[in-house]
């Protein structure tokens, strides 16, 4: 059985920093935080303005390990177990489900549900019922 870590504070801390900024963007812009939609709005064609605030939002999150690397001195560093057909997989599959849902885990579990958007209550079900199916099938039956 792989071991994870219990982390309450920095979890909570970390989840009150992505609903801060899911409200603040929100109210600064009336858009959604969802991170499918922004990464899909990068490509051509470009048909709607806020360009450069898309591109802020992914970069932030691609630099994020960065700093907190140079924060602490330690950079975070993922730990994967899966072969690259199982990632690309696995990105692909998770691609066709942001699209058929319309939406991603960050657009409807962050924003939708805290919009009381029943649609977003669903599909988020789904996302964990088949993240819960997934980890126990990888750590049990395999």
């Amino acid at each position: 059985m792989i071991a994870t870590d219990f982390t309450p504070v920095a979890s909570l801390f970390g989840g009150a920093l992505i609903g801060a900024a899911a409200v603040a963007l929100m109210v600064a812009t009336g858009r959604i935080a969802g991170i499918s939609g922004f990464a899909s709005r990068l490509l051509p064609p470009y048909a709607e303005p806020g360009l450069a605030g898309r591109f802020a939002f992914v970069l932030g999150i691609i630099l994020a390990p960065l700093l907190v690397g140079l924060a602490t001195g330690t950079l975070p560093l993922p730990q994967i177990e899966a072969s690259t057909p199982v990632l690309l997989l696995a990105g692909l599959l998770v691609g066709f489900g942001a699209v058929w849902g319309n939406g991603c885990t960050s657009g409807h579990g962050v924003c939708g549900i805290s919009r009381l958007s029943m649609r977003s209550v669903v599909a988020t079900a789904v996302f964990m019922a088949a993240a819960f199916a997934t980890v126990f099938v990888t750590r049990h039956l395999i």
